[in-house]
């Protein structure tokens, strides 16, 4: 691989669950007293294998992890995370080596990519999941952000399938998430929502525990979309079929610009 100046440290990966084509890849660089850098850009290097010269090269640029004012950062202080998108060819394991610009530091992370994933994939139909709303279960049910999240629990999967309705919908549990790079996605979506309430596009928060206790492990509408992990997000157009996904942290940024080139 290349031989960038400074120390190396590994990736944080904040996502794991790729497949060829455009692989969406977030990531934090964490130095080696514990701190994250957050330069507002990062080059980046793939090779398929560590002695492999490089066969591609991108830029990551620097996301904000949750809402200003509004969200807690993520596990270990953290409130931005880099996003960069990598052409992949064909599945397989791949190196990546960043360096964020003007820092003598290296991050070097190892990554595969599966031939399919039981995920749903960009351009199939969306599970016809009747997810539980405000109509038939308490709020505390239903969610575990405080304060909660009303505007997030007015609608379910299948009603809005079957209204033909485009919709954003998260998987999370703001109160158990512990990992450094999923932060508050649920305060994300609901953001947007706010932002576009008159575009008559829906946004939906499912709950991934059952009974919202960790140690029942995930629940039914997690199966139904083959989760296992959270926090996933999912864009679903009016003809019921997904048309972006998104893996762990999502700013509100990539969101709305989704949304709008997506949905609207």
């Amino acid at each position: 691989m290349l031989k960038v100046p400074g120390p190396t440290v590994a990736l944080t990966q904040g996502a794991g669950s790729f497949v060829p084509g455009n692989v969406r890849f977030p990531f934090l660089v964490i130095t080696n007293d514990a701190r994250p850098v957050n330069r507002p850009t990062a080059r980046v290097w793939i090779a398929s294998g560590r002695d492999q010269k490089p066969f591609a090269e991108a830029t990551a640029h620097l996301e904000r992890i949750g809402v200003s004012g509004v969200s807690e950062p993520a596990a270990g202080g953290v409130t931005r995370i880099y996003v960069t998108h990598l052409q992949i060819p064909r599945p397989g394991r791949y190196w990546l080596v960043t360096q964020p610009a003007g820092k003598k530091i290296k991050g070097i992370g190892v990554f595969d990519v599966h031939a399919t994933l039981p995920v749903p994939k960009v351009g199939a139909r969306a599970p016809r999941s009747r997810t539980p709303t405000l109509s038939d279960a308490s709020v505390a049910a239903l969610t575990t952000a405080q304060p909660p999240d009303r505007g997030l629990l007015r609608y379910s999967v299948a009603a809005s399938l079957a209204a033909h309705k485009p919709f954003v919908v998260t998987f999370a549990t703001p109160k158990y998430c512990t990992s450094r790079t999923c932060g508050p996605v649920v305060d994300v979506v609901d953001a947007v929502r706010r932002k576009l309430a008159s575009s008559g596009v829906r946004f939906i928060h499912v709950e991934v525990y059952a009974d919202n206790n960790v140690t029942k492990g995930y629940n039914v509408w997690m199966r139904e979309w083959g989760l296992s992990t959270e926090p996933w997000t999912f864009l679903v157009g009016r003809d019921g079929r997904i048309v972006a996904e998104f893996e762990g942290s999502v700013s509100a940024g990539e969101l709305m610009n989704a949304v709008k080139s997506k949905l609207l």
